[in-house]
């Protein structure tokens, strides 16, 4: 709730101050230097740790820092703990609704001004670093992909409530199918009954080697095995009624580009299922599983999805017995 303060325009007669002054003074002192834009128009579509943003930047810790501290007290930033890191992304909604339409208007226009050339590349850089880590544990843990998946959130526990959803998504035509990151091939056996044609996309070879044995020995023949990510030109060719995205985003470095490039590739009346993990504390899972994010906030995903001209059809929340959650989303273009 935010406070009033008084002030004395006569002798023995206080009028009250207009609340929300000072949350404005707060945002105008924070978007009134140059890099604590830059460092908003870095946050455009991903969170990021503070060091990465040092990185960005070239500037040490304690300043990056008092710049962040800054942009958190206006509101334009909120900030998320992952073990001995801590991750800022810029604020969706604000508190204060009457600094809501100022908000909007600064990252618009934030966003219409390019990031410079070394910043780019510098971001660009993290985002590969995340993506190699990501890749190299799945390399050299292909072999012990179910067991460690098992850790947190089997296959299983989840698997049935994705069918229904599938089964139940308000589709316009069933001809062709997308899964992004199929794992071991588990759900392709669902998919490939139900559609016409299905490509199965994965950035790991060794993965993707699995899922092709996986359903050879299942007889399913109409799944195109691509090996990439989601800027694969193959996915340019692509118009797909169903996009699966199951237990995927918290492996890969920039979840807000998936959306963006999914959406591209999702035929008009097509849905995106998201499954993946809320938010968490539990740091372990980095090195034992891989993960370079430990779960979302479903406002991320919600808010990520919209950005990319989606909006929410549905969705269901699953409690696990490890006491970790999984959170099951459909997603389709705004005019369903």
């Amino acid at each position: 709730m935010l406070a009033t303060t008084t002030t004395q325009t006569a002798p023995g007669e206080p009028t009250q101050e207009a609340p929300g002054l000072d949350q404005l003074t707060a945002l105008c002192k924070a978007s009134g230097d140059r890099l604590r834009l830059e460092v908003l128009q870095a946050l455009r579509q991903d969170s990021l740790a503070v060091q990465e943003l040092c990185a960005i930047f070239d500037i040490r810790q304690p300043a990056m820092s008092h710049h962040l501290k800054i942009l958190a007290a206006s509101g334009l930033v909120t900030s998320r703990r992952e073990g001995n890191s801590i991750y800022y992304r810029r604020t969706v909604l604000r508190q204060e609704p009457t600094l809501e339409t100022l908000q909007s208007s600064l990252f618009a226009a934030i966003d219409q001004i390019p990031m410079s050339a070394s910043q780019q590349a510098q971001l660009s850089s993290v985002q590969q670093a995340r993506q190699q880590s990501s890749q190299d544990f799945f390399q050299q843990n292909a072999d012990k992909f179910r067991a460690q998946q098992d850790l947190i959130a089997s296959y299983d526990q989840y698997a049935e409530t994705v069918a229904q959803a599938l089964a139940d998504a308000p589709l316009n035509s069933r001809q062709q199918a997308l899964e992004v990151g199929p794992g071991d091939g588990s759900f392709l056996s669902h998919l490939s009954p139900a559609f016409e044609s299905v490509v199965a996309l994965d950035t790991a070879a060794e993965m993707l080697a699995r899922s092709q044995q996986l359903t050879r020995q299942q007889g399913l023949e109409n799944i195109e095995f691509v090996h990439g990510d989601t800027r694969h030109e193959r996915l340019s060719r692509i118009s797909a009624d169903c996009i699966v995205v199951n237990m995927v985003l918290h492996h890969t470095p920039s979840p807000a580009d998936i959306f963006k490039d999914l959406s591209a590739c999702l035929a008009p009346g097509g849905v995106l299922l998201i499954t993946d993990l809320c938010q968490h504390d539990q740091d372990w899972a980095r090195e034992a599983c891989g993960d370079l994010w430990l779960g979302f906030d479903p406002k991320d995903l919600a808010g990520w999805a919209q950005r990319a001209g989606l909006k929410e059809i549905a969705s269901e929340y699953l409690a696990q017995r490890n006491g970790f959650q999984i959170q099951v989303r459909l997603f389709g273009h705004q005019s369903i």
